[in-house]
């Protein structure tokens, strides 16, 4: 009973945000400076980059529910698992930025990126389904308030991990080394600070993809995160050249981001009180609303136009702080139910997550290129700018509105696993 009493105290929640804020670091932040840094240092061809990232990317959505399975098998043994993953990543990450590569510096790429990136996956379906044993433990409405705690860590994280090369900078002359020092430096200190929280889960209740997929609120919640995650991967895509092109302010992009990014974390534990008090269903469904509020303003944008564009960069971020926050809690409560293990669960969730990443990959530029889009041009074809928009602002709204509409019709509390 002793263990019960140690595991609601919030002391250990920080630990929580620690853990997210290294994964974090090593999932989007990692897409932007990585290519670039391969081509200031070793002069590598943007398209080689890109038809490797798309290929890390198809990857990453085969070997989820394979990495979910791999999770669950090793649940007893999940303290040395996850401390290997978090070395494999660190290690990873130091040959990426801070090693000459052995090999051509393409290949390196591939292989240096591969460890990094199939680590973190493997890492983050440990974390989530962790978590769901944890909230478990906690008094209250504990999956939303582990959630506060954890998205927040990781909002901070891809703000801190975004500007820390640009920081590093003016301290070393070479900013990813010291980037990939300090990354290990985190990597240490967040398993550290988690290594007393993997616990094994209940055994006895029944596991794997079948639960799952044959619960029909899971099933819901699945669509509901692919519907919900598909604007975001459709505007952090066309982000860069919808300022570059719609507002012609590049050199904005940057502050703009990081805006995006700090309001998310600034509004993630609001989102999270909210629901404590309101419920979680409600509230999201108020923050897609605010989301869509958002996206509807970008329509009407045009040269010059950064500042409004901030207002729409604070706004739509704070929504995304509730999509991170409440949609995974509300996952992670399912899971409490027909599967407590959850380590497939969050192997299906980074799934369906990442197939957007595919999709937008697959779909958009394309789509853009075909307009007559030309990237780096001052001046793009009203055409072009059209469809660039209707991309950007357009497909975000139709997204979110029927993600709203199927979350308004999905009862979170069905018995009904059919």
């Amino acid at each position: 009973m002793a263990s019960v009493a140690t595991d609601t105290q919030p002391a250990q929640l920080p630990a929580y945000a620690l853990f997210a804020a290294l994964l974090a670091a090593a999932g989007l932040p990692i897409y932007i400076h990585a290519p670039k840094f391969f081509v200031d240092e070793y002069g590598v061809s943007l398209s080689a980059l890109g038809m490797v990232l798309f290929g890390l990317r198809s990857l990453d959505v085969i070997q989820d529910p394979l990495l979910g399975r791999l999770a669950e098998a090793l649940r007893n043994h999940r303290s040395l698992a996850v401390a290997t993953g978090s070395a494999v990543m660190a290690i990873s990450m130091f040959a990426l930025f801070a090693m000459t590569p052995s090999l051509p510096p393409l290949v390196w790429f591939g292989l240096t990126l591969t460890g990094v990136f199939t680590s973190f996956s493997f890492l983050t379906i440990c974390f989530y389904a962790q978590g769901v044993a944890k909230a478990e433990r906690l008094p209250g409405r504990g999956h939303l308030a582990l959630a506060r705690w954890r998205e927040t860590g990781a909002l901070l994280g891809v703000c801190v991990a975004s500007v820390a090369p640009v920081v590093l900078t003016a301290i070393m002359g070479k900013p990813f080394t010291g980037f990939a020092i300090c990354f290990a430096l985190l990597a240490l200190g967040a398993t550290v600070a988690m290594q007393g929280e993997w616990r094994t889960t209940d055994t006895n209740r029944r596991s794997g993809f079948g639960a799952i997929l044959k619960d029909r609120v899971a099933r819901r919640l699945l669509l509901i995160a692919f519907l919900n995650a598909a604007p975001v991967a459709v505007t952090s895509t066309l982000f860069l050249f919808y300022v570059e092109a719609t507002l012609q302010s590049p050199e904005w992009a940057g502050p703009l981001l990081l805006v995006f990014f700090l309001s998310a974390a600034i509004a993630a534990p609001l989102w999270g009180y909210l629901a404590e008090a309101f419920g979680a269903k409600p509230v999201l469904l108020a923050a897609m609303a605010l989301a869509i509020a958002a996206f509807v303003g970008a329509f009407f944008l045009g040269a010059g136009d950064v500042a409004l564009f901030a207002v729409v960069c604070i706004v739509s971020g704070a929504a995304l702080g509730a999509d991170l926050t409440l949609l995974p809690a509300m996952f992670a409560m399912r899971l409490g139910r027909i599967a407590p293990s959850a380590a497939e669960g969050f192997g299906l969730w980074a799934f369906v997550s990442k197939l957007t990443l595919a999709f937008a990959a697959v779909t958009l530029l394309p789509i853009l290129q075909m307009s007559g889009f030309v990237s780096g041009e001052l001046v793009n074809t009203p055409h072009a700018i059209a469809t660039l928009v209707w991309l950007y602002a357009g497909l975000p709204c139709a997204l979110k509105g029927v993600a709203m509409t199927v979350l308004a019709g999905t009862s979170l509390h069905e018995d009904d696993e059919s």
